[in-house]
């Protein structure tokens, strides 16, 4: 599968990290890690922005973290009217690299608390489209 099917609009259909779309097809949520020194990466880079190395491997995100900060978008660019309101935000793994991410559907605003455990999942819209989403932990 490309990176085509990557998001609700996906503006590349090659990249090195292609295999990231593949990944959340088998329901998976992975970065990637520089071979050399050790950095980890989410969104996935295909080589090190901390030693430039172009050998990167995959690891798998921690399977819940905590909420760090969230807003609500009322608004939303080109492509995207339908989508508002909608809610977005940073989950805090500990270790590693953080994610940022749309919260799911199914989180109600007045629920959404920073600091609170989440995890993150695997979404496939309608369209055939794949991205991911926080939901409640």
């Amino acid at each position: 599968m490309g990176f085509e099917k990557f998001g609700r609009r996906s503006f590349t259909g090659i990249t090195k990290t292609a295999k990231f779309v593949d990944l959340l097809a088998e329901g998976k949520i992975d970065g990637t890690v520089c071979k050399k020194c050790g950095a980890k990466f989410f969104p996935p880079r295909a080589d090190c922005a901390v030693c430039l190395s172009k050998e990167m491997d995959w690891f798998d995100m921690p399977p819940k973290g905590k909420l760090e900060t969230f807003t609500t978008a009322m608004y939303a660019p080109f492509g995207f009217e339908a989508d508002p309101p909608y809610s977005m935000g940073v989950v805090d793994f500990g270790k590693g690299p953080k994610l940022f991410a749309r919260l799911a559907k199914d989180v109600k605003v007045e629920d959404i608390k920073v600091g609170m455990e989440v995890s993150v999942r695997p979404l496939k819209y309608e369209d055939g489209q794949i991205s991911f989403e926080i939901t409640k932990a």
